[in-house]
């Protein structure tokens, strides 16, 4: 979830922000951004199209390890 964390700085966008409009604790958020639990479509699109227009959600919600070479 780094690129996510970049653009929320990037953006001016809060964790509570996305917890707010996602309606979940922030226990939940820190499950879903950790990787214990995931976001559905759903939550993936809404966040996208809420905070950030535009950007492509394969990158916006890309997991760390995909940016490596295997």
């Amino acid at each position: 979830m780094k690129v996510l964390f970049e653009e929320m700085k990037r953006y001016g966008v809060s964790q509570w922000d996305i917890i707010t409009l996602l309606g979940c604790s922030e226990k939940t958020f820190r499950n879903k951004t950790t990787g214990v639990t995931g976001f559905t479509y759903a939550e993936v699109k809404k966040i996208r199209d809420h905070f950030f227009p535009g950007v492509a959600l394969e990158y916006l919600f890309q997991t760390d390890d995909s940016n490596q070479a295997s």
